[in-house]
């Protein structure tokens, strides 16, 4: 895995920051270069929006459902707007405290609803009987821990509640069954390493809404028919029959380079990068408990937050280490692309404090 490094990325600084973004692979560097060129050359770019269909097909495949219950957008807070517009009014939605913005508010956006939120551990027991939904990140994008979201579908399940999980910290290194929750979103420019623009919505196979009726694409555009060259003028005459309803017009310069992302991903495997990541965050782990630092626990987690040295990153950006601070917390975030010396020279530059 760490041969990596200088197969596929060029990267030019240590950079453990992938939970704010993600390197691109050469691969898709490549691509999508060669899209804005035939931009710049007056080339069309329509032959380009095979690559939408493929980068569709390959998340399906990495979250485990079939490309027709996955949509293609731009950004998780839409999808969220999406199924928040189609709750009833009154419904309650369940959130994690702390949760990304992205994912909740646009519950919070609706006045009509009553947005309810607890401590993450405490989330599937806080699931009751009125519940609607229950929208938490797999994975917290703050610090990095794990959601028991076994335990949450469970809870869900037993009061009648649909699920919402934004796997955006999660699809790429943590193994996933999205077909688990009734809908999943993720932004790829993270652990997916795809460039910003790129978004996945999966949706139930009946494509409906948290309270059973037909979920309504209000954002529906021509790429939302079920043929898309015949709906460019006027009112949509068909939507598509799966999930390519809920589609936004995509930023297909992005979406070039992310089905050789994608790809690389599958390639690999989730399983494998999940163990490198891991590895190397365990090894940031014990390295912080030899220098006195405890992180916040996320046992299992890619991700290690360190309370109380979040101001710090700016200083280790000046010495070519990118980590990130978030919530006071130093944020550091281990892919396939890093290396245990990637880890030590980190834990150096902690230690030398």
């Amino acid at each position: 895995m760490e041969k990596l490094a200088a197969t596929h990325f060029a990267p030019e600084t240590t950079y453990l920051n992938t939970a704010s973004a993600g390197l691109l692979p050469a691969e898709a560097v490549a691509a999508m270069t060669g899209a804005v060129e035939d931009t710049a050359a007056g080339r069309s770019l329509t032959v380009h929006y095979e690559a939408v269909e493929a980068a569709r097909a390959s998340y399906g495949r990495l979250v485990g459902v079939p490309v027709e219950r996955v949509a293609a957008g731009a950004s998780v807070a839409v999808y969220s707007g999406l199924i928040a517009q189609s709750l009833p009014a009154g419904s309650e939605v369940l959130v994690a405290e702390g949760d990304f913005s992205s994912l909740v508010n646009p519950f919070h956006m609706r006045p009509d609803l009553t947005v309810r939120t607890m401590e993450l551990e405490k989330l599937p027991d806080a699931v009751r009987p009125g519940t609607a939904l229950v929208a938490v990140s797999a994975v917290q994008s703050a610090d990095g821990r794990i959601a028991d979201l076994a335990a949450v579908a469970a809870a869900a399940r037993a009061h009648g509640a649909r699920t919402f999980i934004d796997v955006s910290q999660a699809a790429g290194w943590l193994t996933l069954e999205a077909d688990d929750y009734d809908y999943t979103a993720a932004v790829c420019y993270k652990w997916l390493l795809c460039p910003r623009g790129t978004a996945f919505l999966t949706a139930p196979a009946d494509l409906t809404g948290p309270a059973g009726t037909p979920l309504t694409p209000l954002f529906a555009g021509w790429v939302s028919g079920e043929r898309p060259w015949d709906s460019c003028y006027g009112a949509v005459a068909e939507l598509a029959r799966s999930a390519r309803r809920f589609d936004e017009s995509p930023s297909l310069y992005s979406y070039v380079a992310a089905r050789h992302s994608l790809a690389l991903v599958e390639e690999l495997g989730v399983e494998a990068i999940g163990a490198h990541d891991r590895a190397l965050a365990d090894r940031f782990r014990t390295g912080l408990a030899s220098l006195g630092h405890t992180p916040v626990p996320a046992e299992g987690s890619a991700i290690v937050s360190v309370p109380g040295l979040g101001h710090h990153a700016a200083r280790l950006a000046e010495q070519g280490i990118q980590v990130s601070d978030r919530a006071g917390n130093l944020r550091a975030a281990f892919h396939l692309y890093n290396t245990g010396a990637d880890v030590d020279r980190l834990l150096e530059a902690v230690g030398t404090d």
